[in-house]
């Protein structure tokens, strides 16, 4: 059975992983008929733009979709999804931390009836202890409060068969979590475990700051539990301001005891006051995602193709 085979490569500032990702999936690729390399150029400032479009100009299975500036990997990933046009889609980083080798494994998997075929990633022994524990709390705490199920260490390396790519084409959301949504659309998955290799060159695009935000956008846009958090936690310390106020009043009227002074009052306020303040942030984020929403801004624009 004949079927073609689209790869999406986002790239930002990847100047030097361009050559090596090419070499490699092209040799991974060669005994399959009909393929296309869709490489995503999120904006970049060096000259990764130039680099796909030389290699384009050599090799007509190369094509590339170049956005006026840069919106972010999920964006990026997500308008390569809208443009590939094989049976089957895979999406991988352009830093070689996603072999390429493992695609074979996920076509196979594909072709035995799977829709979606997820990779979930091992750890590397040389990532930083902060990022190992920051990346165990942060599947951990989306599980317990959002509505779907992601499994630690999955990735955007995986393969969507045609028809899951068409559905994704209906989903227009500014705060896009690939990692969530893949889930929350059901179909029939898979998942295949893979060890990740060294990044080939440059440094990694996300930085603790990039992450925490990827979090509250994983978390928000897939559940409403931490409005409903803040409701408890709120409840809780007006109970608690409830039966100390009894307590003082108490004191002041049935004992000779002095009241707390200034310390006890002031951290009492500062604690209450913080605890305010993160409710107040978290219904923020909520209003401002509406807001942004409601613009209906595209999720991306494009400057540049070839095709």
């Amino acid at each position: 059975m004949s079927f073609s085979v689209s790869v999406v490569i986002p790239c930002y500032n990847e100047q030097d992983n361009i050559g090596s990702i090419y070499s490699k999936l092209t040799e991974v690729l060669s005994c399959y008929e009909q393929y296309e390399l869709l490489f995503v150029d999120d904006g970049s400032s060096d000259l990764t733009l130039q680099k796909i479009i030389a290699l384009a100009e050599t090799d007509p299975r190369v094509h590339y979709l170049s956005l006026s500036r840069n919106f972010g990997h999920q964006q990026a990933l997500k308008a390569g999804l809208d443009h590939a046009s094989g049976d089957c889609v895979i999406s991988l980083d352009a830093d070689l931390q996603h072999p390429p080798s493992l695609i074979p494994e996920l076509i196979e998997k594909w072709q035995q009836g799977y829709d979606v075929v997820n990779t979930i990633r091992g750890e590397l022994k040389s990532l930083p202890l902060l990022k190992r524990i920051t990346s165990r709390l942060f599947y951990k705490s989306i599980n317990r409060l959002s509505s779907v199920e992601i499994n630690a260490g999955m990735a955007d390396f995986r393969l969507l068969d045609r028809k899951v790519v068409d559905a994704l084409k209906h989903f227009n959301e500014n705060y896009l979590f690939l990692r969530g949504l893949i889930p929350w659309l059901g179909f029939n998955q898979t998942a295949v475990n893979f060890q990740p290799a060294e990044r080939n060159s440059g440094s990694t695009k996300y930085r603790f700051s990039r992450m925490l935000k990827l979090g509250l956008d994983g978390v928000t846009s897939f559940s409403n539990k931490p409005l409903y958090l803040s409701i408890f936690i709120g409840s809780m310390i007006a109970a608690v301001a409830f039966l100390y106020g009894l307590y003082a009043v108490y004191i002041h009227f049935f004992t000779e005891s002095a009241l707390p002074g200034w310390t006890s009052i002031t951290a009492s306020v500062l604690f209450i006051g913080g605890i305010q303040l993160i409710m107040l942030g978290i219904i923020g984020i909520y209003l401002g995602k509406l807001f942004i929403e409601n613009k209906r801004r595209p999720n991306y624009l494009i400057s540049r193709k070839n095709f």
